[in-house]
């Protein structure tokens, strides 16, 4: 690499070389994602030297390519500090008047105060810069901070609008303006050129107890020579940019309000009485406008002018997504050219990024989203998307995600619409099918047979092993089960089944999601539409399982009993063992205990007689709690040895893990059986058994119920504490508990003496 390229393409190369993403490379660095970004795009200032060094380690760089990325930012520094004397731009304006029905933000304004105590006592920055997509109230509140906090600063108030989105103002006028409002007669003016007009700005700032509102700044650039170098002024930039490459300074990042403080803003505007007649309607305007301040206000004005029309007629225009935007319009106001204002300033690869991002059936993304959609690279997404954070119209979350307002998700899917079906169309098909291939692969790791990713399988995401694909299909579900409605809806079957299929044993341990029910109900249909009788039958039994974890017994029972019509006309005799099995809990809660013992019987028979051992295991651990709940408890307990000696057979066809897991459930089986004789002490002996065996196999929501058949024995046996233990560790799993576990576990507990 050449010392003469720029700090930020040298950056971007060696972390391209490593197969870094910005995010990976923020994790291993320890500098952040836009502080990243904004180096590679050249948006900011050169960092210091030890972020300089927390880079070259993130990238593991040896002495020579350390060398390089250093010489390079060295060199970036030098052009940037003759460059930064040269950048200025400013206007001045009287103060104007807050808004008087102002609401909310109560947290951001005592930080505003915070830091105007700080500044005046000279004790902390003097900068602080408000960001936030357009609408959300930056100028409204850097207003409302000025007029509360004047009496603090005696030497002046003032106000600067840079008009940074549209047309921003003439830099040398602007200073000149500021500086006879701070008392510079035109005499000194004429001696200085312009270097030094910014220079004595900062130095009248540091002097004087001054507060300045630098709005609506485009740029670093644009406010750097307005800003001081200490002293007890205040200055409050706001932007819809995150100006990332400011330093020493206060950040303040704005979004929507809170469902509370948007529902006050509302109540502020219509009158208490009005909105209170009407207090359900007013909080569904307040969710449609996305809680964003400037649709809120437009919403309320509307109502305003239009006095006799309800609050609920208004809920009716905003429901309608092709309509919101237009609706939300007041006089001259207008939310979506709020939004038109920044979309005109975005290259043609941002606004074409915006309009697919709306695409999206997800509140938040990563930016392999933006590769998939757009048909490139998770690198070159990245630098697209960092241009659209940049404009304040893509949010970045604190996990380092991104979110798209919902209004501003409305405006890009309407200028997507402008464009033509076919790029929507394309773009729709791309989502779409990497959601599902992607779904479909992390679903496989678990699946015999399959496990990693075949070599030839390249993807935007990595899935390296069970715990990156089993993360992937929890943090995208919103986005992969909606891709999988949709092409349900355009009849791709043989792609929902597919993915069904992929996802089979996932769901076993994932059984508190709660949407399984209809995972299993599309693909149901979907192999039913493709003729195929055994699948049909598999899927059908997926879909009876899924209804019994959601409580819908009798459903459960109906679907069962279809999986074993669609098995026998098939000749699959493990499916109908198995739609046996599904049926015999539902049954069991449905007080069915004869329907529960017969189908146990018959698929524990079944099962044995074709050799299918995965269900006979399965059977006879179902036919013995049938045996137990209908008083026949020594007829379970004679069941345990024959299992027993299955597992113990040098011949067994179980893998280790397999047999230690059934070995547990067996030995907790006949605990339970202990226990149902009121044998508590035994029965507790067994379960501690149990949970040894299957803590060594690691499976959580198969201790958590064995933990819960301990703890309810020890509360028999007056064991009070050691019963509190094992439900705080039920506890402390969380959502890898079963959710009914967890609930039961929390209902003990809440029963137990206080500690």
């Amino acid at each position: 690499m050449s010392e003469e390229k720029s700090f930020g393409s040298v950056l971007r190369g060696f972390r391209q070389e490593r197969l870094l993403t910005i995010e990976g490379l923020a994790e291993a660095s320890g500098v952040s994602v836009r502080a990243i970004s904004d180096m590679e795009r050249g948006r900011s200032r050169v960092p210091r030297r030890r972020t300089v060094a927390a880079l070259a380690e993130g990238l593991g760089l040896a002495d020579g390519d350390r060398e390089v990325l250093l010489a390079a930012a060295r060199s970036a520094s030098s052009a940037s500090s003759a460059s930064s004397e040269r950048s200025m731009a400013a206007a001045w304006t009287a103060l104007p008047r807050s808004v008087g029905d102002f609401s909310g933000r109560e947290a951001e304004m005592s930080r505003l105060r915070d830091a105007a105590g700080r500044a005046v006592a000279g004790a902390g920055a003097s900068v602080c810069v408000v960001t936030g997509p357009p609408g959300c109230g930056k100028t409204t509140l850097a207003l409302k901070a000025a007029a509360d906090l004047a009496e603090m600063f005696p030497d002046g108030c003032f106000v600067v609008d840079l008009h940074g989105v549209e047309s921003p103002m003439d830099s040398g006028e602007a200073l000149l303006r500021l500086l006879k409002s701070l008392g510079v007669t035109e005499y000194q003016l004429a001696q200085l050129d312009a270097s030094g007009r910014a220079g004595l700005l900062r130095s009248l700032l540091g002097d004087r107890l001054c507060l300045v509102v630098l709005d609506n700044a485009r740029d670093e650039g644009q406010v750097r020579p307005l800003l001081p170098a200490g002293g007890r002024s205040l200055v409050l930039v706001t932007s819809r940019r995150p100006l990332s490459g400011l330093e020493d300074v206060d950040r303040l990042p704005l979004s929507g309000l809170a469902q509370a403080e948007a529902v006050d803003l509302l109540r502020r505007i219509l009158g208490a009485r009005r909105a209170d007649a009407e207090a359900g309607a007013v909080a569904e305007v307040a969710e449609l406008c996305g809680r964003l301040p400037l649709a809120l206000r437009v919403a309320g004005n509307w109502l305003t002018v239009r006095s006799g029309w309800s609050v609920a007629h208004l809920v009716q225009l905003l429901a309608d997504e092709e309509r919101r935007l237009d609706a939300l319009t007041a006089g001259d106001v207008q939310v979506k050219a709020a939004f038109e204002l920044s979309y005109r300033q975005l290259t043609g690869q941002a606004a074409r990024m915006l309009r697919l991002l709306s695409l999206v059936p997800s509140p938040d993304m990563t930016a392999a989203y933006g590769a998939a959609l757009s048909d490139t690279s998770v690198f070159d997404a990245e630098d697209v998307m960092a241009e659209l954070v940049e404009a304040g119209l893509l949010q970045t979350t604190f996990t380092g995600r991104y979110k798209l307002h919902d209004l501003l998700r409305l405006f890009a899917r309407a200028r997507l619409q402008g464009e033509g079906v076919a790029e929507r169309e394309v773009a729709d098909e791309r989502l779409r099918q990497w959601l599902l291939e992607t779904a479909t692969t992390a679903g496989r790791w678990f699946k015999d047979g399959y496990g990693a990713p075949p070599s030839t399988w390249q993807g935007l995401v990595p899935l390296g092993s069970t715990e990156q694909a089993r993360s992937w299909l929890v943090s995208e579900t919103a986005a992969w089960f909606a891709a999988l409605r949709d092409a349900a809806a355009r009849g791709e079957h043989v792609r929902v089944a597919e993915t069904a299929e992929a996802l089979e044993v996932v769901c076993g341990g994932w059984d508190g999601w709660g949407r399984w029910g209809e995972v299993y109900r599309l693909s149901s249909e979907a192999v039913a539409a493709l003729g195929d009788l055994r699948r049909q039958a598999v899927h059908l039994n997926n879909h009876a399982w899924a209804l019994g974890y959601e409580g819908r017994y009798r459903e459960a029972v109906e679907r069962a009993d279809q999986a074993l019509e669609c098995a026998r006309r098939a000749g699959d005799t493990s499916q109908q063992a198995w739609a046996m099995i599904m049926a015999t809990s539902p049954h069991k809660q449905l007080g069915e205990l004869q329907a529960f013992l017969d189908k146990s019987r018959a698929a524990m028979e079944l099962s044995e007689a074709t050799g299918d051992h995965k269900n006979w295991l399965v059977a006879v651990q179902s036919y013995r709690a049938a045996l137990r709940d209908t008083g026949r408890v020594e007829e379970s307990m004679a069941l345990h040895e024959p299992l027993m000696a299955f597992l113990d057979a040098p011949d067994s066809p179980l893998n280790q893990d397999v047999a230690d897991h059934v070995r547990a459930r067996a030995i907790c089986g006949l605990g339970r059986d202990y226990a149902a004789l009121e044998r508590w002490s035994e029965a507790a002996e067994h379960f501690r058994s149990g949970l040894l065996h299957v803590q060594r196999v690691g499976i959580p929501y198969a201790e958590s119920s064995m933990l819960l058949d301990l703890a309810k024995v020890l509360i028999e046996l007056g064991e009070t504490e050691e019963a509190r233990s094992c439900l705080h560790r039920i506890l402390a799993f969380g959502e890898t508990a079963k959710s009914h576990d967890v609930a039961i576990a929390q209902t003990l507990m809440d029963s137990l003496p206080a500690e």
